[in-house]
C-alpha cells in the first residue's frame, strides 16, 4: 500500500507540474456546464468544487490516489472503533455519539446514549426551575469555562444559533488572560449563573485557573457552601471535581475516544442544551447525523467530505499553496473560521506519518478568515491580487432568519460576486479599454492598468446551506470533521493527536516558577532576556 500511495501522489504531482495546470478559465470555456458535472448534494448542502483548476483527468488522479490510501475502507474502521489513533492506541468514535455505528461502534453509542439522557435531564431540571441556585432563584445565564475544543466550537455553534428569547444566555471565558474574566464580569449576577467547568482530565492550567477564578468570585457572593451549587463539571476526573467542590451528580462524562476538537457533541455541549433548549441540540445532532450517513454509504465520486479533502490535497500536494481562507456569508458564522483553525490544524499539523517517517509530501494548510463582506474590506485583496493563489471556501445561506430582504440580497450577490471575480479576474486590457471609454488619457491608461488588473483562475469552493437552523449547521460542521480524517488518510498522519501542543505546556510550567518566586532555570538566551524584561517592568 505504501508504494502505491507514493506513486499515486506521484501521478498527482505529475498533473500539477503540467503547463496551465493550474487554469481554470479555459476548462469553463470547453465546457460551459462545468457546475452540473461538479457539484454534489448531501445532507441537505450543496457543494461546488468547479471553480477550481480540476479536470477530469486530474480527477481521476485524485480518485487513484484515494484508493492507494484506502480511504473508503478507513472510514470504515473508524466507524467499527478500530484504533485509528495509533500514537495514544485510541479509537476515534465521535460519529457515536449522534447515531449507532456498525460493530464498536454501536456499544459506544450505547455509552452516549447514557449521557444524553443524564444530560436531558438535568437540563430540563433547569429550565423548568427544579436545579436552582444557593438563593434559591432561577439559573438564567450559564458561563461556560474551557479552552480549545471545550470552547471553540460551543462558542462557535451558540454565536451562530443562540437569540433572544432562547433558554439560557450564553457567556464563554475561554483564555486565561484576566482581561477576558474582566470584560464578562459585568454581564453576570452570580445568584443566577450555572457555571460549567470543561476539562477531560480537570488539570487543564488555563481552565482551572479560570475556574479557581470564577469560584472565588461566586463564594464571595453565596457563601462556600453555595457555591457548589452553582457548578457543574464536563470531565472524566471525579476526584478531582470532588476536590473542586463539584459533587459527582453535576459531573459529565465522556470517554477518551472523543478529541477535543470534536467533542461538541458529547457532554461538552451541556452549553449548547441549555442556552438553545434540548430540541434544538437534538437538531443539531441529527443533522451530523445525516452527514455521517452520507459520509459512511455514498461512493467516493459523489461523497461530499471525500470530494472537500481531494480538492485540499490537489491545493497543497500538487500545486503548492499552503493557505485556504474561510469566508461565512453570514454574521452568525463569524466564529466557524476560529474553530475550522483548531480543527484543520491541530488535526492537520504534522510532518511525520504513521509509521514515524517524515511526509514526503506537504500537509496541512493555514486555516483563516473572516465573515463576508468584512474579509472583501481586509485581506481579500492579497487573495485576488497576491502573487500566490490563496484557495477559499465560500459559504452561502440562502435563506435568511431577518426580515432585511435587501441587506441579504447585497450578501449574497457580494459572496457569488467574489468567487466568480477570483475566477475571471480581468486583465490589463479590458482595464485599458474601460478607462479609455471613461475618458483617461494614455500615460494614466499606461501607469495604472497593471496595477488594476487581477490575473483570475484563483480557486475556490462554495458550499450553500438552506438555512442556518441546527440541523444545517450539524451538517456542515460534520462535513468539515469528515474532510480532516480523509485528509488524514491522503497524506498519511494521525489527524487525531496534538503532540505538538503539549510542548509548550511542558515549557510553561518553569517559567511560571520564575515569574511567581524568581527560582532560575536555564533557557536560551532570548529567552532569558525576554523574562529579565518582564520583571524589571513588572517592578
Amino acid at each position: 500500500m505504501d508504494d502505491a500511495l507514493q506513486q499515486a501522489w506521484r501521478a498527482v504531482e505529475e498533473f500539477g507540474r503540467r503547463p496551465g495546470a493550474t487554469a481554470i478559465r479555459p476548462l469553463f470555456a470547453a465546457d460551459p456546464g462545468r457546475f452540473a458535472r461538479y457539484h454534489r448534494r448531501g445532507a441537505g448542502l450543496l457543494l461546488d468544487i468547479s471553480k477550481t483548476a480540476i479536470s477530469d483527468e486530474v480527477l481521476g488522479a485524485l480518485h487513484a490516489l484515494a484508493r492507494a490510501a484506502g480511504l473508503e475502507e478507513q472510514r470504515h474502521a473508524m466507524a467499527r472503533g478500530e484504533a485509528v489513533n495509533e500514537t495514544e492506541g485510541r479509537a476515534a468514535l465521535h460519529m457515536a455519539l449522534r447515531g449507532p455505528l456498525p460493530g464498536a461502534g454501536g456499544s459506544a453509542h450505547e455509552d452516549a446514549l447514557r449521557t444524553l439522557a443524564y444530560m436531558r435531564a438535568f437540563t430540563e431540571s433547569v429550565h423548568r426551575g427544579e436545579i436552582r441556585g444557593a438563593t434559591n432563584q432561577r439559573f438564567d445565564t450559564v458561563l461556560s469555562i474551557g479552552i480549545g475544543g471545550s470552547d471553540l466550537g460551543p462558542v462557535m455553534v451558540t454565536r451562530a444559533l443562540w437569540r433572544a428569547g432562547d433558554p439560557m444566555r450564553p457567556v464563554h471565558l475561554g483564555n486565561v488572560d484576566g482581561h477576558g474574566w474582566e470584560t464578562v464580569l459585568p454581564m453576570l449576577d452570580p445568584r443566577r449563573t450555572l457555571v460549567l467547568v470543561g476539562s477531560k482530565t480537570f488539570t487543564t492550567a488555563e481552565t482551572m485557573a479560570n475556574a479557581r477564578l470564577v469560584r472565588a468570585w461566586m463564594e464571595a457572593s453565596v457563601g462556600r457552601n453555595g457555591a457548589s451549587a452553582h457548578f457543574a463539571a464536563l470531565s472524566t476526573n471525579l476526584a478531582a471535581c470532588e476536590a473542586f467542590g463539584i459533587a459527582a451528580d453535576r459531573v459529565f462524562p465522556f470517554r477518551d475516544w472523543v478529541g477535543g476538537r470534536f467533542s461538541l457533541w458529547s457532554a461538552m455541549g451541556l452549553s449548547l442544551a441549555l442556552c438553545l433548549g434540548w430540541e434544538r441540540f437534538e437538531a443539531l445532532l441529527a443533522g451530523a447525523r445525516e452527514m455521517d450517513r452520507h459520509f459512511l454509504q455514498t461512493p467516493l465520486a459523489d461523497n461530499l467530505p471525500m470530494l472537500l479533502a481531494l480538492v485540499e490535497a490537489w491545493h497543497v500536494g500538487a500545486l503548492g499553496w499552503h493557505r485556504r481562507a474561510v469566508l461565512p456569508y453570514d454574521e452568525r458564522l463569524r466564529r466557524l473560521p476560529a474553530h475550522l483553525q483548531q480543527l484543520e490544524m491541530e488535526s492537520l499539523g504534522k510532518g511525520v506519518r504513521r509509521d514515524g517517517s517524515p511526509t514526503p509530501w506537504a500537509t496541512g494548510p493555514v486555516v483563516f478568515g473572516e465573515p463576508g463582506t468584512s474579509a472583501q474590506h481586509s485581506f481579500m485583496q492579497l487573495i485576488h491580487q497576491g502573487a500566490r493563489p490563496v484557495p477559499v471556501d465560500f459559504i452561502l445561506v440562502a435563506k435568511a432568519d431577518h426580515r432585511h430582504e435587501e441587506n441579504h440580497r447585497i450578501l449574497l450577490a457580494n459572496g457569488l460576486a467574489q468567487a466568480e471575480a477570483l475566477m475571471v479576474g480581468r486583465d490589463a486590457d479590458a482595464i485599458a479599454a474601460d478607462m479609455r471609454e471613461a475618458g483617461a488619457d494614455e500615460a494614466a491608461i499606461a501607469r495604472l492598468a497593471p496595477h488594476r488588473a487581477a490575473p483570475g483562475d484563483r480557486p475556490s469552493t462554495t458550499i450553500i446551506m438552506p438555512c442556518l437552523d441546527p440541523q444545517s449547521l450539524g451538517s456542515l460542521i460534520a462535513l468539515y470533521e469528515h474532510k480532516v480524517f480523509c485528509l488524514g488518510c491522503l497524506w498519511d498522519i494521525n489527524p487525531f493527536d496534538q503532540w505538538g501542543v503539549e510542548l509548550g505546556k511542558v515549557l510553561a510550567t518553569p517559567l511560571l516558577r520564575e515569574l511567581t518566586d524568581g527560582r532560575k532555570v536555564a533557557h536560551d538566551s532570548s529567552t532569558e532576556g525576554l523574562l529579565a524584561e518582564v520583571l524589571r517592568l513588572q517592578k
